[in-house]
């Protein structure tokens, strides 16, 4: 048996004072800095929108300069497709999806390049800006192309003049291609390169004595006997 161990008020005093021990003597991990905030994210994320929404002018001017035109005929009595095995028509479907995986893979670089902490505000700033550029720049296309009164351009060509169809986008999923794509390379850039959580080791719970040659992992309370 062994006299009452009291604790000193300089030791008590000091232990207060004293950090929390690590576990497995591996060295106490700061605590990884909080994020922008949810306010901020917001507002980040409505920005992205709005620039990509706008964006989607350029997308549609070079769509309605690219995209092949359908050339069709009139005679007295109708309007006819002048090739009627033509592919021009999927090939206009096909540039609108090519120039959308190009804006989408060049606006989920810029985004992750401008945040690359991400976050969920922001992956659906990229998503809904995608989707609103991919429409503006389907109805700027269509303004822009050949008008849509077929009858009053056939009469103004003429019998047997071939003259260019209205511009169309007929797989109305192809407005899907710059969101997608604008995801995906977000997503695997942040996979790729993106901030990693901090790792750290836990050791035996008796590491958390202090004192060496101890078998108590914590002082024991005033007045009480240790053997």
């Amino acid at each position: 048996m062994t006299a009452p161990h009291t604790p000193s008020h300089k030791h008590s005093a000091d232990h207060s004072r004293t950090a929390p021990p690590s576990y497995g003597g591996a060295p106490s991990v700061p605590e990884e800095e909080d994020g922008p905030g949810l306010q901020t994210e917001l507002i980040q994320a409505a920005l992205v929108a709005v620039v990509l929404t706008v964006s989607g002018a350029l997308f549609g001017l070079l769509w309605g300069k690219l995209a092949p035109r359908v050339p069709l005929v009139a005679d007295d009595k109708a309007v006819f497709l002048k090739e009627i095995e033509g592919e021009q028509a999927i090939g206009a479907d096909g540039t609108f999806i090519l120039l959308a995986l190009g804006f989408g893979l060049v606006s989920g670089a810029a985004v992750f390049l401008w945040r690359r902490r991400g976050g969920i505000p922001l992956v659906v700033g990229l998503a809904l800006g995608g989707l609103l550029a991919s429409v503006v720049a389907w109805r700027l296309g269509l303004l822009l192309g050949p008008g849509d009164d077929v009858v009053a351009r056939a009469k103004e060509a003429g019998p047997g003049v071939a003259f260019d169809a209205p511009l169309k986008l007929n797989a109305i999923g192809a407005l899907l291609a710059w969101p997608i794509a604008g995801l995906a390379v977000h997503l695997g850039l942040t996979a790729l390169f993106g901030p990693r959580d901090p790792e750290f080791a836990v050791g035996p719970y008796h590491a958390l004595n202090e004192e060496p040659g101890r078998n108590h992992p914590y002082p024991p309370e005033p007045g009480t006997r240790t053997e």
